[in-house]
């Protein structure tokens, strides 16, 4: 019997990896416009908002909400490095 992949797109992404993507695509100044926390806004830094992130369930489900809107994007406008553990993520249907 095989295992079924996960549909949840989340699934395997790390809060770190996931935060590294969105500061990569969107950068500090667009994620504070999207996500009105101080960790973005005030001397960012990716460990300064892990530790916010971890302690804060709100804060960290918009991150993981704009996450996932993100990966709804037409391909050619996501750069995900080739790398990344979440770079096939899409069905081979949406590849063609």
């Amino acid at each position: 019997m095989t295992a079924q992949p996960s549909k949840d797109p989340l699934h395997g992404v790390t809060l770190e990896a996931l935060l590294n993507v969105l500061v990569e695509r969107y950068g500090w100044a667009e994620l504070a416009k999207r996500i009105n926390i101080n960790c973005f806004k005030s001397d960012p830094s990716i460990k300064s908002s892990l530790k916010f992130l971890r302690r804060t369930p709100w804060a960290r489900k918009e991150v993981e909400a704009l996450y996932i809107d993100s990966l709804r994007e037409p391909r050619g406008q996501v750069d995900i490095p080739a790398d990344s553990p979440w770079a096939g993520w899409q069905s081979k249907k949406d590849q063609a």
